[in-house]
């Protein structure tokens, strides 16, 4: 039996004290169109040096202290490794001769990939481990492809979760690598061209410094010919001519065109393509601009199918034929709704998939743009998947929901059933739990959605854990998804909410935009009323919330303590973006500017920026218990903005409340991640809030 036992008041007055380490302060100041800016722990951003080596130890240190004396932590991870350890699958996919999957057993750091001669997966065998590619797990295999017949496999691996990759291409027959490891690989697929060679894309490496602090910029596409050497390799697009942040590449399912996407942001793209039948043909332009974005999703000859947001905010699907692909040219195949669609193809149709208030909708049409039907599925919640090769009779989609966990199912193209392919066997039942919708207002009247789920029989008195997680930005969707770590806090009486703030792409393009630049408060408004929702109808008090948010997510989190630091009684900022005024000077983070806009460019979006980033706006205040979490390889969001909004709340922090900064090593920004380390990153979230609530979770 689980329960919920308030600490004693006792308890209450032995809780830890916490000491922390001296952090050193420099002179160091910036001028913004004339107003001074002082930034005393800009050393923490230099993550190679030996003093800030030291400061991560003595944190933690500090951290690690603390959590290990928290009683019922290793209850929490015991229970936690005892609900992880069901077989997790993938769902197979045909190349060559062979079905191919990934499997968990249950606790294995990484995913095996396995293949099989029977699409059931009796006679499986290993073929690629990643659990053997390091002993610590913390190398991992981040994305591959084959070639059309099968025959060979390029894939991408990443040490120590950094966003470099190594490329390495085995022949499927024997087993074997079959030349040499291509290296320095950043924000790229592979796409094969025939046998002979594949694409990819990647940033000269920086030489000089600091490997997280230093800036990629000029992305480059590249053409690699097997059996020769990387240097060598034929640059296709991008680099100092054609300067663009992000270049990337795919190839048309019939080979014959190459497909070019290029940004200088996280938004809007330009779209090329190349006639590989045509020898020493150019590449040519679709969309020359980014003011909106546009991807090739099927080929019928020269006729290219595309989606595209440009005069859609929804998105819409269109057709032109390649001899005169500018916009002028197309017409509308699946024209735009008031949901938003993503499109994908398998079997010669085209799934559109529908978001409809935070759910999914699938809808199965032919290439003249007729309706088929409607995909039925098990109830509301996220489907993916409706993918395959125009020859393939069936396909395989993935069902989930916040109390449905991810289940595979086999759809026949043509007849539209949908039998259950596989259904993991986990400890949890979904009959003891509820999933609402609501509808709150935002600051300005804006109707926001948000999920809150919870065991049956909850009593509203303000008294429950509550954990209210989101994200806000980049037109990202935060859907309805099965979480096993959310599992130990629904079954201990606790609330999980996730409100879908603008900024995301839950509402097409115009939702997004309403949570972007000189608009980006409205996303910490939104997150802000989602708390005063759950308090006011008695869900929670401000005693039992927990607020949380990872990257942008982060610097919601760090937005949200600094403007109402009595929001929450616990906070949770991972790898966030804290330091608003230089995020842009780091790695890829320029890349960034399309959704924040940056210090630099105007003395308006300076001012604007400084009102709200999280770093700039501490002052002295009783602040949540506050985790802070980040890893030494995160070359995507640099840990120096967690290390300077760690310090900097420290120094400010009224409180008795802890501010600690918890750091991972060998770890980058959350992608690979081995299972034993996701498993008490999770132990000590859950530990540190039930702590600080004064909650004392019992387990039989």
């Amino acid at each position: 039996m689980i329960g919920l036992m308030a600490c004693n008041q006792q308890e209450k007055k032995e809780k830890m004290m916490v000491t922390y380490p001296v952090t050193k302060k420099v002179d160091t100041v910036d001028v913004y169109f004339g107003t001074k800016v002082p930034d005393p722990y800009r050393w923490l951003e230099d993550d190679l040096s030996k003093e800030t080596a030291e400061w991560v130890k003595k944190q933690n240190e500090l951290t690690f202290g603390y959590l290990s004396k928290i009683p019922f932590r290793d209850k929490i991870k015991a229970r936690l490794e005892k609900l992880w350890n069901y077989e997790k699958v993938t769902a197979p996919v045909k190349h060559g001769d062979y079905y191919y999957f990934y499997k968990n057993d249950g606790l294995q750091n990484q995913y095996v990939m396995y293949r099989s001669k029977n699409e059931d997966g009796s006679d499986a065998e290993v073929f690629l481990d990643p659990n053997k590619f390091s002993e610590d797990g913390t190398v991992s295999l981040a994305g591959g492809s084959f070639t059309k017949d099968g025959s060979l496999y390029a894939y991408l691996i990443s040490e120590g979760g950094s966003d470099w990759r190594k490329i390495i291409v085995r022949d499927t027959k024997t087993n074997e690598i079959v030349e040499d490891t291509l290296v320095d690989v950043k924000f790229s697929g592979v796409s094969w061209k025939g046998n002979e060679g594949f694409y990819y894309s990647s940033y000269d490496k920086p030489k000089e410094g600091s490997q997280l602090s230093g800036k990629t910029q000029f992305h480059k596409l590249f053409y690699h010919k097997l059996g020769t050497e990387q240097k060598n390799d034929k640059l296709i697009f991008g680099g100092e001519k054609q300067p663009r942040r992000y270049v990337g590449a795919g190839l048309t399912e019939d080979e014959r065109y190459l497909i070019i996407s290029a940004a200088n942001s996280t938004s809007g793209n330009e779209l090329y393509i190349k006639d590989l039948s045509v020898p020493n043909s150019e590449i040519i332009p679709i969309v020359d601009n980014f003011d909106s974005e546009s991807m090739i999703i099927d080929n019928e000859g020269t006729k290219l199918i595309i989606e595209t947001n440009l005069n859609a905010p929804n998105n819409r699907v269109v057709t032109v034929d390649a001899s005169n692909p500018k916009p002028e040219n197309w017409k509308d195949l699946i024209p735009e709704t008031e949901n938003v669609l993503n499109a994908s193809t398998g079997g010669g149709f085209i799934f559109a998939s529908y978001m409809v208030d935070v759910k999914s909708k699938i809808i199965q049409y032919d290439y003249n743009g007729i309706k088929i039907r409607e995909i039925e599925l098990p109830t509301s919640g996220t489907a993916n998947g409706f993918s395959a090769k125009k020859e393939d009779d069936h396909l395989y989609y993935t069902f989930t929901s916040f109390t449905y966990p991810g289940t595979i199912f086999k759809y026949d193209i043509k007849s539209g059933k949908s039998e259950l392919y596989w259904k993991p066997a986990i400890d949890f039942n979904p009959d003891d739990y509820v999933t609402e919708q609501v509808f709150y207002k935002s600051k300005d009247g804006t109707k926001i959605p948000m999920y809150i789920v919870y065991k049956k029989g909850l009593k509203k008195d303000g008294k429950n854990p509550a954990y209210l997680y989101a994200y806000g930005g980049f037109n990202i969707s935060l859907t309805p998804r099965f979480s096993t770590a959310m599992i130990i806090w629904l079954e201990n009486g606790g609330i999980y909410a996730q409100p879908n703030l603008r900024g995301g792409g839950e509402y097409g393009e115009k939702w997004h935009l309403a949570g972007t630049k000189m608009k980006k408060q409205n996303v910490f408004d939104d997150f802000f009323a989602a708390a005063e929702y759950l308090k006011e109808n008695k869900y929670t008090s401000t005693n039992y919330l927990a607020i949380a948010g990872g990257s942008n997510g982060g610097l919601l989190i760090g937005a949200s303590i600094t403007q109402h630091p009595d929001m929450a009684k616990v906070a949770f900022p991972a790898v966030g973006v804290l330091d608003m005024l230089r995020y842009h000077k780091f790695t890829a983070g320029a890349g960034w500017a399309y959704d924040y806009g940056t210090s630099e460019e105007s003395k308006e979006m300076f001012n604007y920026l400084l009102s709200y980033s999280p770093l700039h706006n501490v002052k002295d205040a009783e602040y949540p218990a506050t985790l802070i979490t980040t890893a030494d390889h995160d070359d995507r969001v640099v840990p120096a903005h967690s290390f300077k909004f760690a310090a900097t709340l420290q120094e400010h922090q009224k409180g008795k409340n802890p501010i600690l900064i918890r750091i991972e090593t060998k770890a980058g920004h959350g992608a690979g991640t081995p299972t034993s380390k996701i498993i008490e990153q999770y132990a000590d979230r859950w530990a540190f809030a039930y702590y600080n609530m004064g909650i004392n979770p019992k387990f039989k």
